[in-house]
């Protein structure tokens, strides 16, 4: 990937150095998008397309560690690096367990960070070379595509509106992992109000139904978690 193609996000809430390592990034090519705290850095996730995640741990309204939870649930393959003035080797599990594929303790130097970016970039382009579209999933029989919102069981198409399309795409990206359900509500309805809540237990059980004709696959609830797609 040429670094002028790569959007970079960048959650820091020291707005000095925010600004002097955005500065850096785009003068070494890169597209840099600053945020100061995580709930920023998940919305404009959400919004642009970006390629590499660089995430501060201690950040208001939303730290490193939930905004990685969030970012990890919508893509499990965007490249991801921590900035931390954390040293605990408690604190690095807990950042590798987030989704970090890396990760930077404050202070540090330019080139250092330049350096382990551009080497998590190749181990992502290596392994990507042979990954298919992360739109289309298998699951048991089922062929869902995303992209055209279609889930598909022995030649048999079943059109789903944008929410289910949604949804299910968030299940099959944590495939026998449990998804909390203020995530899903985060990113699919924009607001985890009980209301809305509600309208996704709908959805859910409209899920469980398309997908009950593989017995091996289940769509289980989690009690005051969220949901798991179990795929055997």
């Amino acid at each position: 990937m040429e670094k002028g193609s790569v959007n970079v996000l960048l959650a820091e809430d020291d707005r000095n150095l925010g600004n002097i390592l955005k500065n850096y990034l785009d003068a070494k090519g890169y597209s840099t998008t600053l945020c100061v705290n995580g709930q920023e850095a998940v919305e404009m996730f959400v919004k642009k397309e970006i390629d590499f995640v660089i995430l501060d741990i201690m950040m208001p309204v939303k730290d490193g560690f939930a905004a990685a939870k969030e970012i990890r649930a919508i893509n499990r393959k965007v490249p991801m690096l921590f900035l931390t003035a954390k040293v605990l080797q408690e604190d690095k599990l807990k950042g590798f367990e987030a989704g970090a594929d890396d990760y930077i303790t404050k202070p540090f130097s330019m080139e250092e960070l330049l350096m382990r970016m551009q080497a998590i970039l190749r181990r992502s382009e290596e392994g990507g070379k042979t990954a298919g579209n992360e739109n289309v999933f298998s699951v048991g029989k089922y062929t869902f595509d995303f992209d055209r919102q279609v889930l598909t069981i022995q030649g048999r198409e079943q059109k789903l509106t944008s929410k289910e399309a949604g949804l299910l795409r968030l299940l099959c990206v944590n495939a026998n992992e449990v998804l909390d359900r203020s995530i899903a509500l985060t990113q699919i309805w924009n607001d985890d109000s009980y209301f809305n809540a509600r309208s996704m237990d709908v959805y859910i059980v409209k899920l469980r139904k398309y997908l009950k004709e593989d017995p091996g696959v289940e769509l289980i609830n989690v009690h005051g978690v969220g949901f798991k797609l179990v795929v055997k």
